[in-house]
């Protein structure tokens, strides 16, 4: 169900960034595909693989609204694991779930 409501949403990610600003598409995100892929979160036996998945979905969305990043030697490249949590303020899904149980 996250990536079936990820992809109705693809087009307001994948907009240009003075189009719909990260932070707009960040709220997008929260407000509609998080609560659909944690639905009844607070039943779930979390197990390390489920919440590696989890956070794999959650970086591949959030690697779509921010896009990549310019290096200083003009390169591109897709941003860290690290880059995305601190973007994020470290509010990652698996800390969304453990706050709803």
């Amino acid at each position: 169900m996250g990536n079936r409501s990820l992809f109705a949403n693809k087009k307001l990610l994948k907009k240009k960034k003075k189009d719909l600003y990260a932070a707009s598409k960040l709220q997008i995100y929260k407000s509609i595909i998080r609560p659909t892929v944690t639905y009844s979160c607070e039943t779930w036996a979390m197990t390390v693989t489920e919440q590696n998945r989890l956070l794999i979905f959650e970086r591949r969305v959030l690697r779509k609204i921010y896009g990549p990043t310019q290096d200083n030697d003009r390169t591109w490249r897709i941003k860290t694991n690290e880059e995305l949590e601190i973007l994020i303020k470290k509010e990652t899904i698996i800390r969304f779930i453990k706050s709803q149980r």
